[in-house]
C-alpha cells in the first residue's frame, strides 16, 4: 500500500546536533511533523521515520510487531550518531517508550530525552484478553485523534490490529523493566486530560528512571496528541531550550555547532 499523503518520513540535514523523533502506535510522522519542522528551521539535523506497518492501512500493521518498530528507530539513531556530535531522542506516546528503550540500550550515545504523554502499559481488562482475543478478533476501535484543539486532526488508523496491540503490550513490559537503566537528562510533558494514556504512566516512568536531571511539565490545555494541540508551541519551545542547555552552540546566532 502507498504511504498516505502527510504520513511520509522526514529528514533534514543540519548541524552537528541531531534529533530523532518517534511517533506513536497506529499514528504517523504527521503527528510530529510540526515539531520536526520547528527543529529543522533552527538548523538541527532531524530524523522523523515512518514506523513499519504505519501510515498506510491497518492490515499492513497487523503483520508487524515491536521488534520491527524498534529496529527502525535503532537504525535511525545509529545513522544520526555517525553524522552528529550529539543526539537527542523525542517521542510521543509509544514513541516515548521507543525513546526510553533507546536510552536504556545506547547509554551516552543519547544526550537527552523529551517525552510527550509516553506510554508505559496497555490498560484495562481487555489487555489481559489480548493473547487469546487476537486469534478471534482482528481489530478494535482506533486510538487516533485525541485532540482538544478544534480543527486539528491526527492522521492515524481508525482500527487497531489486535496482533499489533499484543506486541505493544509485550514491548511496554520490556521497557518498564529497563527504566532503571535510563540515566539521561529527561523532560517529560503530559496531559492531565489524556483519553489514551493515563497520567499514571508518566508517574510510573518518573518513579523508575535513574535520571537525576528531570523536569515534569503539565500540558493543561491538551489531550493525548499534544504535539498537534493547544500546547504544541510550548512543547517545541521547552524542547529547544532543553537542547540548548545540553548542547553548547545551539541557539547562538542560529548556530548548531554541537559540542
Amino acid at each position: 500500500m502507498p504511504v498516505l499523503p502527510g504520513a511520509e518520513p522526514f529528514r533534514h540535514e543540519g548541524g552537528e546536533v541531531g534529533v530523532l523523533l518517534c511517533h506513536g502506535f497506529t499514528g504517523s510522522p504527521q503527528s510530529m511533523r510540526p515539531w520536526a519542522d520547528h527543529l529543522a528551521e533552527r538548523g538541527l539535523t532531524v530524523s522523523l521515520p515512518l514506523l513499519p506497518g504505519h501510515g498506510t492501512c491497518w492490515q499492513d500493521m497487523a503483520v508487524t510487531g515491536w521488534q520491527d518498530w524498534y529496529a527502525q528507530v535503532d537504525r535511525e539513531l545509529r545513522e544520526l550518531r555517525d553524522r552528529c556530535a550529539q543526539v537527542f531522542v523525542f517521542g510521543l506516546s509509544m514513541g516515548g517508550a521507543l525513546a526510553l528503550r533507546l536510552a536504556a540500550k545506547h547509554g551516552d550515545t543519547v544526550t537527552g530525552l523529551v517525552l510527550v504523554n509516553p506510554a508505559n502499559k496497555v490498560h484495562g481488562l481487555s489487555a489481559y484478553a489480548l493473547p487469546v482475543a487476537r486469534h478471534l478478533v482482528r481489530t478494535t476501535k482506533g486510538l487516533a485523534n485525541d485532540i482538544a484543539r478544534e480543527g486539528s486532526e491526527e492522521l492515524g488508523y481508525d482500527r487497531v490490529p489486535l496482533h499489533a496491540a499484543h506486541s505493544l503490550r509485550s514491548f511496554l513490559r520490556l521497557v518498564d523493566a529497563d527504566l532503571p537503566q535510563v540515566t539521561q537528562p529527561l523532560v517529560l510533558l503530559h496531559s492531565p486530560q489524556d483519553h489514551v494514556v493515563p497520567p499514571a504512566d508518566s508517574a510510573r516512568i518518573l518513579s523508575r528512571v535513574s535520571s537525576t536531571d528531570v523536569e515534569e511539565i503539565l500540558l493543561e490545555q491538551s489531550y493525548h496528541v499534544a504535539t498537534l494541540d493547544h500546547d504544541a508551541e510550548r512543547i517545541f519551545g521547552e524542547a529547544y531550550r532543553f537542547i540548548g542547555r545540553l548542547a553548547p552552540g545551539v541557539g547562538k546566532k542560529g548556530g548548531t555547532s554541537g559540542g
